[in-house]
């Protein structure tokens, strides 16, 4: 190997952007991190002036102008890339380079906000990890007394149906009981999550999700418009077909929920694929993940649960569990994955990431 092919290397696995600028602040070369930070690729910004990708231009050609007639190396915080399709805060440092006599700019980024997301994302898979042992732990020693309940109920609608003195109200009393304690049991079977160990097999992400679409449209009957925005690129993941069907179908379901309960007037929900390089989960740095995004334009979720909204028993809604969206997490977690959150003008964002780059056991 070369020191060319060397340098190229550490360049392209690196997982902080780096630019190269010639002296007119024109883009020569970018690495796959900055073309993931700026969402577009090599090709498409060559010989772009990088200061048009930012809010204020005007702020950072004499920064970066100061630094290629000073020589001198500075770090800017906190300073917002504009892009066509998203706004990004960016950390950067221009250090300034000579070759063959020429006078160059090297620029590293640091997503400030993604820094923000990842922390924010380990804190709540670990409060997700603490919350579940612990509602399994209390699930189980529930399950086991409303056992003893049903059989003792059994026999003792059994005992009064063979009297022939009894009141029929007491046989409705027991009918009662029975039924809300088989209602238990099935919560209480939800809290302890599916029994059975995963089965991982190469998964068409969009078959899953059409998948989901259909039986959606079944339930609605068509009255919330499904928009399709898929990357037909993207290739088959190693996952469970049956718990990523589950994951997918309670977000969409409570996407769907919230649109009837608010009666929101032209009810849509999008449902769009992408993938997404050099993206972090969990400490783990990931070259390409699938990002799967459900988008409604419902009232969004109350600001006082936003925070809790993938712990048990958290509900927006009257009648709702609140076991949706964390069974939804748990298994996106087993596929490595992760589940999040935002409001985004008049739209609500439930975005799954799950990693290309993970082998699971088939």
């Amino acid at each position: 190997m070369t020191t060319n092919q060397l340098h190229q290397l550490l360049l392209e696995n690196l997982s902080t952007a780096v630019l190269l600028l010639n002296e007119g602040l024109e883009i020569v070369h970018l690495n796959p991190a900055a073309e993931s930070i700026l969402r577009s690729s090599s090709q498409q910004l060559a010989g772009a002036p990088l200061q048009a990708l930012f809010k204020r231009p005007e702020r950072v050609t004499s920064a970066l102008t100061d630094a290629l007639s000073g020589y001198n190396t500075f770090t800017q915080r906190q300073a917002d890339l504009d892009l066509k399709e998203h706004r990004i805060t960016i950390d950067y440092t221009a250090t300034p380079v000579n070759h063959a006599g020429t006078t160059m700019l090297i620029i590293e980024m640091q997503p400030v906000d993604r820094i923000l997301k990842i922390n924010r994302e380990e804190a709540l898979i670990s409060a997700h990890d603490t919350s579940r042992n612990l509602i399994r732990g209390l699930a189980h020693e529930v399950k086991n007394p409303l056992g003893g309940i049903q059989g003792a109920v059994q026999l003792l609608s059994e005992e009064l149906s063979s009297s022939q003195s009894v009141d029929s109200e007491l046989l409705e009393y027991t009918d009662i009981i029975s039924s809300e304690v088989s209602r238990l049991c099935n919560l209480v079977d939800d809290l302890l999550g599916p029994t059975r160990p995963p089965r991982f097999a190469p998964t068409n992400i969009h078959e899953i999700i059409e998948h989901v679409a259909s039986l959606v449209t079944a339930e609605t009957k068509g009255s919330v418009s499904l928009i399709r925005n898929y990357d037909p690129s993207i290739p088959d993941l190693t996952g469970d077909r049956e718990r990523l069907i589950q994951a997918v179908l309670n977000i969409v379901r409570n996407a769907v929920q919230a649109l009837q309960s608010s009666e929101t007037d032209h009810p849509r929900i999008e449902l769009k694929t992408r993938i997404q390089r050099n993206f972090t989960i969990s400490k783990r740095q990931h070259r390409a993940v699938c990002k799967i995004e459900i988008i409604d334009n419902g009232p969004g979720i109350p600001e006082e649960i936003a925070e809790r909204i993938f712990f048990p028993m958290i509900t927006g809604r009257t009648f709702g569990t609140g076991l949706g969206l964390p069974i939804a997490q748990a298994a996106i977690n087993l596929h490595d994955g992760f589940i999040e959150c935002n409001r985004v003008e008049d739209k609500t964002i439930f975005t799954i990431y799950l990693p290309m780059d993970t082998t699971h056991e088939c």
